[in-house]
């Protein structure tokens, strides 16, 4: 069984390194440790989640009906960002910019906590991902990659070990990678189930996004989860470049 974490000790350790600075010193993220979540329970209002997808997917066919989705404001910024440490943005694109893409068609239907923070990225069109806290084993960082850092993948159905290309941003725990090419692929080996009592989220944001608009997100977010158990807290901390 995997120790408890302590929220506030393990985002203090969180951090950006200085060579994710030289590369978008305009990068700034909320970390939100949630704990209490109870197995398996999906919010006391059954139609709540099915409702903020469909808001959700609303949103996009009315943002995409006025702008491409490259043109978006903070997709365009994330494609820039990928484009910066040499990965090619047509072919792997930010979790933002394929969120917004299959939003038009219908989000994917994962598990509740997944479908929730898919939703607020769409919503508040912002990258954002969530994995479950007690699979790290240490603090979170930001990073470039060196390239021998394992990443525990799926491909072709089978669970595989992938590695970054050096000079990646990814973000990482001691054990390896947790998610690719900053908020492209996360990792299997801390993706959230249905088991998860303790989840870490993870806002990624550039400019044009603006402060208030990330701690929106944040807030939406935290909002949307307190109704996974009668004992549910959030704890965050703001990271920057």
């Amino acid at each position: 069984m995997a120790e408890p974490v302590d929220a506030a000790t393990f985002l203090d350790a969180c951090r950006v390194d200085p060579a994710v600075q030289e590369l978008r010193g305009d990068y700034r993220a909320v970390l939100i440790v949630v704990e209490g979540i109870v197995p398996g329970r999906a919010p006391a209002d059954p139609g709540a989640i099915d409702a903020l997808v469909a808001a959700a997917e609303a949103h996009a066919r009315a943002l995409l009906a006025q702008l491409p989705v490259t043109e978006l404001p903070h997709i365009a910024a994330w494609r820039e960002a990928y484009q910066a440490f040499g990965a090619k943005p047509q072919r792997t694109r930010n979790s933002l910019e394929a969120l917004t893409r299959r939003a038009q068609s219908g989000l994917p239907r994962v598990n509740p906590l997944t479908d929730i923070y898919n939703a607020i990225s769409v919503l508040h069109q912002i990258p954002l991902g969530g994995e479950d806290l007690l699979a790290y084993q240490g603090p979170a960082q930001l990073v470039r990659a060196t390239g021998d850092e394992p990443f525990d993948a799926i491909a072709n159905g089978e669970a595989t070990v992938e590695y970054p290309e050096p000079g990646e941003v990814i973000w990482r725990d001691n054990a390896g990678v947790t998610c690719r090419r900053w908020n492209w692929r996360q990792g299997r080996r801390t993706a959230l189930t249905e088991q998860t009592t303790s989840a870490l989220f993870i806002c990624d944001s550039l400019a044009p996004m603006s402060a208030a608009a990330l701690a929106a997100a944040a807030d939406a977010l935290t909002a949307a989860l307190r109704g996974f158990g009668p004992d549910v807290r959030a704890t965050r901390r703001v990271v920057t470049a």
